[in-house]
């Protein structure tokens, strides 16, 4: 298939263009910066410069690829665009994100629908945020977390118009679990080597993680068998803060996280760090793994932060 990659430079990206091209995919991936056109281009495919908040230069994008399929993977996480992780205010570190989950999923999907292409695939995200109720590990048939009233709430909204707009189109949102791998937890690495990254409370919130290739391969799963729908891209292994935490900081190198209470947590960090710690819900792979035959390559963080993070 022709394969248009919005956002193939980030760290997803990067992972998931060679697998495209591996697969004897024609991809074209587009970046915000020519700086990084180089880098797009030696992992095999075509590449173009695009802001995806400019209805018009999307438009001209898509149209020049001729693709079969998009696959939306845009952000404003990385530092150069984002900032410093300001996890207590996650309105304004995740404002970036949240214009390119709005107003840059209607600029692709209206492009897409253009162009006739009715193959569209979109990131989206599942990992301590399922709804703070019942069972501590979610599946698709249970709704995200609103975070109403919340610093988060902005954010969630952001998701459920992705998944609102792509499902709609027939497409496929794929809710990634926290990514690791090369370039994607060096931010988090570094707050926990300098011992920023405290447990707080009894740590009993969990989380569902994925590696960057593992999430790449479920892409181009999807990709290809025409799936439509959500999927949770987790891995096998949902675990509190309170088992992966201390896993990641002796990994890392680093001193074991220290225990806040959860008072001086949220006047530190923030509602969502005191929520993720300790009323997270994390999620289920079963519905990937039995539809679409996915083979993790690390089904737990505890190989996956051994193997992939060195």
């Amino acid at each position: 298939m022709r394969v248009f990659v919005a956002g193939g430079s980030g760290v997803l990206g990067r992972r998931l263009v060679p697998q495209l091209v591996g697969r004897g995919h024609e991809v074209t991936a587009s970046t915000t910066s020519a700086a990084k056109l180089g880098v797009i281009e030696a992992m095999g495919a075509q590449a173009v410069v695009m802001d995806g908040l400019d209805a018009a230069a999307v438009g001209r994008a898509v149209a020049s690829a001729e693709p079969d399929a998009i696959i939306h993977q845009m952000t404003a996480i990385n530092p150069a665009h984002a900032g410093k992780p300001d996890i207590k205010h996650p309105d304004r570190w995740f404002a970036g994100t949240n214009r390119l989950r709005v107003e840059g999923t209607d600029h692709l999907l209206a492009a897409a629908q253009a162009q006739g292409v009715t193959r569209f695939l979109a990131q989206g995200y599942a990992s301590w945020n399922g709804l703070r109720e019942g069972g501590w590990v979610k599946t698709e048939d249970d709704p995200l977390d609103a975070f109403e009233g919340t610093p988060t709430a902005p954010v969630m909204a952001a998701m459920k118009h992705v998944e609102d707009a792509v499902t709609a189109h027939g497409g496929t949102v794929l809710r990634y679990g926290a990514l690791y791998g090369p370039g994607a937890t060096d931010d988090q690495v570094e707050m926990i080597r300098k011992r920023q990254y405290p447990l707080v409370g009894r740590a009993q919130g969990y989380s569902s993680w994925i590696h960057l290739d593992d999430a790449a391969s479920a892409t181009v799963l999807a990709l290809e068998q025409g799936a439509t729908g959500v999927f949770d891209i987790v891995d096998d292994d949902p675990a509190p803060a309170s088992e992966w935490l201390p896993y990641l900081a002796r990994v890392a190198g680093a001193k074991p996280p220290r225990r806040v209470p959860v008072w001086l947590a949220r006047i530190a960090a923030g509602d969502q760090a005191v929520m993720m710690m300790t009323e997270g819900r994390g999620f289920s792979n079963a519905k990937a793994k039995r539809e679409l035959g996915w083979i993790l390559r690390y089904p737990s963080w505890r190989q996956g932060f051994e193997e992939g993070l060195r």
